[in-house]
């Protein structure tokens, strides 16, 4: 696996294979890499010739500065992990090879940028989409695959996409969870073995929320759910929704013809997390 620090060196690991019309697919990371991120380099390497993987703790995306000071950053680990799963070329970059001094970046992403995530981390997808658009103009790639774990992450990094027209195909892949159903996150390393189990709580809601579907209605459904959480032990329910997958709108009633995704967020032993799973 090639290892490259800045956007010239990575042209150069890349042009040799662009120049055999080689298809290159992209995971973006920000490190402290578990199975799940492995699972993505694997789908990815099913979709093209040549996989890159970047690592960058993106500093626009944190609204607590203490929040990216405690952010993981085991980057030996991480290459051996990459390596293990035969990624082609890492892109590892510093914060100024990203950024320059005093940019500005501001990106009409409409009511995603005002429900739950958005409500919730003001200026956090700004954020994100600021720095999607500098690492797949670095990279270039034919495919960028995404984890659904972060579902309205997605939606947003699609909406701008298509806004900004830009040449490159998306892919969301499934959330990989844990033998106990748990949604695999970097942030799972700072539970305690009580906060873990207490955090098996959000898996179970959205599972019973998908068995009620078709046996009762999306309100009541979200209110058992909502209940549930609040009462669930260590559990500080931030939000619960159940929306529209294609227009992410939240949604009143079951339609065949429009798939169903429901979302919560929490903090659990001083760790947020969240999870997602599809309902029909």
């Amino acid at each position: 696996m090639e290892v490259t620090k800045t956007k010239t060196s990575l042209h150069a690991a890349l042009q040799p294979y662009r120049n055999r019309g080689m298809r290159i697919a992209f995971v973006p990371t920000m490190g402290a890499l578990h199975q799940g991120h492995i699972a993505l380099i694997q789908h990815a390497k099913s979709l093209a010739d040549v996989v890159v993987c970047s690592i960058f703790v993106n500093p626009t995306q944190f609204n607590d500065p203490k929040d990216l000071e405690k952010y993981p950053r085991p980057i030996e680990t991480d290459i051996r992990m990459l390596q293990d799963a035969a990624c082609d070329v890492l892109f590892h970059p510093e914060v100024g090879e990203m950024y320059g001094p005093d940019e500005s970046w501001q990106l009409d992403l409409g009511h995603l940028d005002r429900v739950l995530e958005g409500l919730h981390r003001p200026g956090h997808f700004q954020g994100v989409t600021q720095i999607v658009k500098k690492l797949l103009g670095a990279v270039q790639p034919d495919i960028a695959c995404f984890g659904q774990k972060d579902f309205q992450q997605f939606k947003v990094v699609e909406h701008m996409v298509h806004t900004l027209q830009l040449p490159v195909t998306l892919e969301m892949c499934p959330t990989v969870r844990e033998v106990d159903g748990l949604a695999m996150s970097s942030r799972n390393v700072r539970l305690t073995p009580q906060g873990r189990q207490q955090a098996l709580a959000l898996y179970r809601t959205l599972q019973r929320a998908k068995t009620g579907v078709g046996m009762k209605s999306l309100d009541a459904l979200r209110k058992e759910a909502i209940a549930g959480l609040r009462n669930s032990p260590g559990v500080q329910l931030e939000y619960f929704a159940i929306y529209r997958a294609d227009t992410f709108e939240e949604a009143n009633e079951i339609t065949p013809s429009q798939p169903l995704v429901a979302l919560v967020a929490a903090w659990v032993d001083g760790v947020r997390l969240i999870d997602n799973l599809l309902l029909q």
